[in-house]
């Protein structure tokens, strides 16, 4: 496909800030539910969950038997709120903890995955303050973002530099960057890991690209 040049570029996506790699995907259904957003917006939210879920050749379904849903999204307008909300610390261990770091740090976001016995993914929690520089972004932009952030287990700095979106000019439609989804799809072929720590990982991924 040419999308990449070398799979030192997959690796980099990745490579956490520690030098560690590692890859997760899902290894059930994806249940999504969406808090704090009115009726479209939870439309868009969730059928740009469902785009990315196709593209990844993976499935949903309408209940995970262990937690109801294993895909959480929240929408709010400050963190403390996330402290009111019911039993989210039996989700979130340390939850008082981080939020009171992400307050001093002034984050719009953050992720947390839950991972069973083989490291797939199991669960996937999203917060997202809206009252920051998020606030301003099209519903449609944080919905396709985070949808592809939580796919698959990303480096700490994947996106730090480039968003995994892109914008066609003729259109001014945003996307998934194609070699973002060429990475993801590979990453869901049925001969790939569900989980690896290993770099030589990366080089499978791009060897499956260079198939495709």
């Amino acid at each position: 496909m040419g999308l990449f040049a070398s799979p030192d570029h997959i690796e980099k996506l990745f490579t956490n800030s520690d030098g560690s790699y590692r890859f997760a995907r899902w290894g059930r259904p994806i249940v999504p539910v969406v808090f704090g957003v009115e009726e479209n917006t939870l439309k868009t939210v969730k059928g740009a969950i469902e785009a990315i879920v196709t593209l990844a050749g993976h499935r949903m379904a309408e209940t995970d038997p262990e937690l109801g849903a294993n895909q959480m999204l929240f929408f709010f307008q400050e963190w403390d709120e996330l402290l009111a909300v019911p039993d989210l610390e039996k989700l979130i261990p340390d939850l008082p903890a981080i939020v009171a770091r992400l307050k001093a740090s002034d984050a719009n976001q953050y992720r947390a995955f839950r991972f069973d016995e083989h490291g797939a993914i199991q669960a996937a929690f999203v917060f997202l303050r809206m009252s920051g520089p998020l606030g301003d972004m099209p519903a449609e932009t944080i919905a396709l973002t985070e949808a592809a952030q939580t796919i698959v287990v990303w480096g700490d700095s994947a996106f730090a530099k480039t968003s995994p979106l892109a914008v066609i000019p003729e259109s001014g439609a945003t996307i998934l960057r194609p070699e973002i989804s060429a990475v993801i799809a590979a990453g869901y072929d049925r001969m790939m890991p569900l989980f690896s720590d290993d770099a030589s990982h990366a080089h499978r991924l791009f060897a499956r690209l260079q198939g495709a």
